[in-house]
C-alpha cells in the first residue's frame, strides 16, 4: 500500500511504509522489515507499469467513431486496438457483441461535492494484465448488438428463465453482478429498487462478494460430504471450480476477487489437512495478490468497502462473548457481523452516499434469511440455463420475498450525511481503535465510550461555530442549479434537467451535492420558469430532502414539466408560493428579493417570464436572472453587482451592453455544459471582456463556491 501510495505522489504513503517496517521491528522479525521493503518496491513497480501505458485511444479523442466490440453491461471491450471505454448513455441492450457509434471525449473528474469522479474510478479499474479505461463514447447510438455467448450467456438466460422482469433484474444482479436491469427498476414513480437498497442497508446484497462464495462452496461441500467423498476432492474440487467461476463467469471486481482468493486459500487449507489459516493473515494475502494485479483498486470503494466488512467481521467472535450467554451463538453472531460491517464501513459509506442506513440490522437479519437459499438455488438455475423454468418456480417467490423486505425497509428515514474531511477519518480511526481495545480486554468501557464522545464532540464544533455563508453554483451540465447558504436560511433556485434523456440530474447529481455539503433541508425551492434544463431536477429534490416552500413565478397552464413539478409537491406536502416583485425575505443580515415577475402580464415565452433574484449583504450583491433576455433584464433595475449569474447560460440574447453597465460586475458565472445551442455566444464572452469582467464557468471550473460576507 505504502509503494502504491508513492507511485500516486502521495507523500504520506512513505508513513504507511513507515508503520509497516515498525510493527516488524517491534516484533523482533528484522527478515519481516526487509519483505515490507520489497512489497513496497513491488507495489510502486505495479502502479507506474500502469500507469505508464500509453492510451491506445488517445489518437481519436475528440473523433466521432463507430467502434465494435464485445459489451460487460459497463464496459466496451474492443480488441484492436486492446482497450475498454464507457458509453454513455449506457445502451439498454444485454451483454455482447456490440457496435455503436458516437464521440470520443475524455472522462471526466468530480463536478460536484459529492459527485461522481469518473476519471478516477475508470483510472482504478486498469490493471497489469487488463487495460485500463480510458475514453468515454459520448451521445452513443447503438447500430447492432447480439446476444451474449458462452458460458455467461447460457448461465443469464437460466436465470431470467420464467422470471417476471423485476425479479430476472435482481437474480442477475445477485448471482453475475450486473445492475444495468435492476437500476431501471422502480417500485413506484420515483422510488428507484437500487435506492431502495442503499437507504435499506442491503446494497452489498447486489455486489458479489463473500456471500455468495461462502453459500454456493458450502452447498457443494454439504453434498459432497452426503457422498461420502474424502477430503482433499471435499474442499479440493470446490477451491478449484472457483477459478473458472471468477474468471469465466462473473468477471473480476475487488469484492468477488477476494473472496475466491480468500475462499481459495481456506478450501486449499482443509484439503491438505492444514486446517483454517490466520483470519487476518488471510485477508492480508488477499490485499496483496488484489493490489500487485490491479494496483489502483486501493483508490476503488469497493475495494475498501470490502476488505474494511472483513477486518471488522474477523472481531466477531469477541463481539459475540460481550453478548448474554443465553442467547443462542448463531443469532449473536448474526447481530454482531451486522453491526460490525456496518461499524467498519461507516466513514466510507458516509463521505460516498452522503447518508448512513438506520434500520441496517433488522433488513440484512431479514434478507439474510432470504439470501441462504436464493443464491444457491439462482445458481442452479443459472447451471441449467433455459431448462432453469422448473427451479425458478422456487426462486420467483423467493425473490419477491427479498424485493418485498427491501421496499418495506427502504422506506425507512436515513441519516443524512455531509462531506467527511480528513480530521473526520481520522477521529473514526481513534474511535475504532478504542472499540478494538474495548472487545480485546485493554481498555474499560467509559474510556472507549468517552473517546467516542469527545471526538463526535470535536467534530460537532466547527460547523456550528462557523456556520457556512456561500453562493454554490452547481455544476448541472446545460441546466441551472444554485444554493444559498446561510446560517438559517437555504434556498435552492433550480435543479437542472436533462432534456431528451432520462438521466435524473437531481436525483443524481443534486441531491448528492446537497447531501455532501451537509444541507439537510432546504427552507424555499424556487422554480424560475419552465423549462426542462431548469426545473426537471427539482421533482426529486422535493421527494428527497425536507422542503419548506416552493416559489414559482408564472403558474402556467398545462405545461407538462410544470405539472409535474407541482404534483411532486402536492405529494409532498410543500406549499407553492407564486412570487411577484417585492417580495423578499431576510436573514443573517442578507437581503433575497425578488426583482421579476411583476404578474401583471405574461409573455408567452417562458424565458422571458423567469423569477429574477438579487442577493444582498451589506455591500455585497449578486443576481440570479434565470433565463431573461434583452432588453427585459436591462428594465427590472438590477442594480450595481459584485458577481452577476449570467442569465440564459449566456446566450447571445442575454446579458448586453446595457446591463453590464447597469450592473458593472466584477465577476461573472455561467452555469453550462456540453451543448448544441452555442453556449456561451461569443458576442457574450467578447461584452464580458471588454467591461473587464472575470469569467467562470461551470463546464470549465466544475462547481462554483462562493462566500457571502
Amino acid at each position: 500500500m505504502g509503494g502504491i501510495q508513492l507511485g500516486l505522489g502521495v507523500w504520506w504513503g512513505a508513513l504507511t511504509l513507515l508503520l509497516g517496517m515498525v510493527l516488524a521491528l517491534r516484533d523482533a522479525r528484522p527478515l519481516l522489515a526487509v519483505l515490507a521493503l520489497a512489497g513496497a518496491a513491488a507495489g510502486f513497480g505495479s502502479e507506474r507499469l500502469v500507469a505508464a501505458r500509453p492510451d491506445p485511444l488517445l489518437p481519436w479523442r475528440g473523433a466521432q467513431v463507430t467502434l465494435s466490440g464485445e459489451w460487460d453491461g459497463q464496459f466496451l471491450n474492443l480488441r484492436d486496438p486492446r482497450a475498454r471505454l464507457v458509453l454513455a448513455p449506457k445502451p439498454l441492450v444485454r451483454p455482447g457483441p456490440l457496435v455503436v457509434s458516437g464521440r470520443l471525449v475524455a472522462p471526466e473528474g468530480q463536478r460536484t461535492p459529492g459527485g461522481f469522479n469518473q476519471a478516477a474510478w475508470l483510472r482504478a479499474q486498469g490493471g497489469v494484465f487488463v487495460p485500463t479505461p480510458t475514453a468515454v463514447l459520448v451521445a452513443a447510438q447503438v447500430r447492432g448488438s447480439q446476444p451474449e455467448r458462452g458460458l455467461r450467456g447460457w448461465f443469464r438466460r437460466g436465470l431470467t428463465a420464467g422470471l417476471p422482469t423485476r425479479e430476472a433484474a435482481l437474480m442477475t444482479a445477485i448471482e453475475l453482478g450486473d445492475r444495468n436491469d435492476i437500476g431501471q427498476q422502480e417500485f413506484t414513480q420515483g422510488y428507484r429498487v437500487r435506492d431502495a437498497f442503499n437507504r435499506a442497508g442491503l446494497a452489498h446484497l447486489m455486489a458479489l462478494s463473500g456471500q455468495n462464495v461462502a453459500l454456493i462452496t458450502g452447498v457443494l461441500i454439504w453434498l459432497l460430504t452426503r457422498l461420502g467423498w474424502p477430503p482433499a476432492w471435499r474442499y479440493g474440487l470446490p477451491a478449484a471450480l472457483l477459478v473458472p467461476y471468477l474468471f469465466v463467469l462473473v468477471g473480476v471486481s475487488p469484492s468477488i476477487t477476494r473472496a475466491v482468493v480468500m475462499g481459495g486459500v481456506v478450501l486449499l487449507a482443509l484439503a491438505v489437512g492444514r486446517g483454517r489459516p490466520d483470519p487476518i493473515g488471510i485477508t492480508a494475502l488477499a490485499a496483496l495478490v488484489c493490489l500487485l494485479l490491479f494496483p489502483m483498486w486501493l483508490l476503488d470503494i469497493g475495494f475498501q468497502l470490502s476488505f474494511l466488512a472483513v477486518l471488522a467481521l474477523s472481531l466477531s467472535g469477541r463481539a459475540a462473548r460481550r453478548l448474554p450467554e443465553r442467547w443462542p451463538l448463531w443469532l449473536r453472531l448474526a447481530l454482531v457481523a451486522s453491526v460490525l460491517a456496518e461499524l467498519g464501513t461507516l466513514p466510507v459509506i458516509a463521505a460516498t452516499f452522503g447518508q448512513l442506513p438506520l434500520v441496517g440490522l433488522p433488513a440484512n437479519l431479514a434478507a439474510g434469511v432470504v439470501m441462504a437459499a436464493l443464491v444457491p438455488l439462482g445458481f442452479v438455475a443459472g447451471l441449467l440455463g433455459p431448462l432453469a423454468a422448473p427451479v425458478n418456480v422456487l426462486v420467483g417467490p423467493l425473490a419477491a420475498g427479498l424485493l418485498g423486505i427491501v421496499e418495506a425497509f427502504g422506506q425507512a428515514p436515513v441519516l443524512a450525511w455531509g462531506q467527511v474531511s480528513p480530521a473526520g477519518f481520522v477521529a473514526y480511526a481513534v474511535c475504532a481503535g478504542a472499540g478494538v481495545l474495548w472487545l480485546l480486554g485493554r481498555v474499560r468501557a467509559p474510556v472507549a465510550l468517552g473517546t467516542v464522545l469527545a471526538c463526535a464532540l470535536l467534530l460537532a464544533l466547527p460547523p456550528r461555530l462557523h456556520p457556512a455563508r456561500e453562493m454554490v453554483y452547481l455544476d448541472v451540465g446545460q441546466g441551472d442549479a444554485t444554493l444559498i447558504r446561510l446560517p438559517h436560511l437555504t434556498v435552492l433556485v433550480d435543479a437542472g434537467g436533462s432534456v431528451g434523456s432520462d438521466y435524473d440530474v437531481g436525483g443524481r447529481t443534486v441531491v448528492p451535492a446537497l447531501r455532501a455539503l451537509g444541507v439537510r433541508h432546504l427552507d424555499v425551492v424556487v422554480g424560475t420558469h419552465a423549462d426542462t434544463d431548469h426545473i426537471e431536477g427539482l421533482n426529486s429534490v422535493l421527494r428527497a430532502l425536507p422542503v419548506g416552500e416552493l416559489w414559482i413565478g408564472h403558474n402556467k397552464a398545462g405545461d407538462p414539466v410544470l405539472d409535474t413539478l407541482l404534483a411532486a409537491a402536492r405529494e409532498e406536502g410543500v406549499p407553492v408560493r407564486e412570487v411577484r416583485r417585492g417580495d423578499h425575505v431576510r436573514s443573517d443580515g442578507v437581503d433575497l428579493s425578488v426583482l421579476w415577475p411583476e404578474g401583471r402580464v405574461w409573455s408567452t415565452e417562458d424565458n422571458e417570464n423567469s423569477v429574477a433574484l438579487r442577493v444582498q449583504s451589506g455591500a455585497w450583491s449578486t443576481a440570479i436572472l434565470g433565463d431573461l433576455p434583452d432588453p427585459a433584464e436591462d428594465l427590472i433595475g438590477v442594480g450595481k453587482l459584485n458577481v452577476l449569474k449570467v442569465a440564459h447560460h449566456g446566450s447571445r440574447f442575454s446579458t448586453d451592453a446595457e446591463l453590464l453597465r447597469q450592473t458593472a460586475p466584477t465577476d461573472a458565472v455561467i452555469s453550462v455544459g456540453r451543448n448544441t445551442y452555442g453556449h456561451p455566444h461569443p458576442d457574450v464572452l467578447g461584452r464580458l471582456g471588454a467591461a473587464g469582467v472575470r469569467v467562470w464557468r461551470t463546464d470549465q471550473s466544475g462547481t462554483i463556491r462562493w462566500p457571502i460576507p
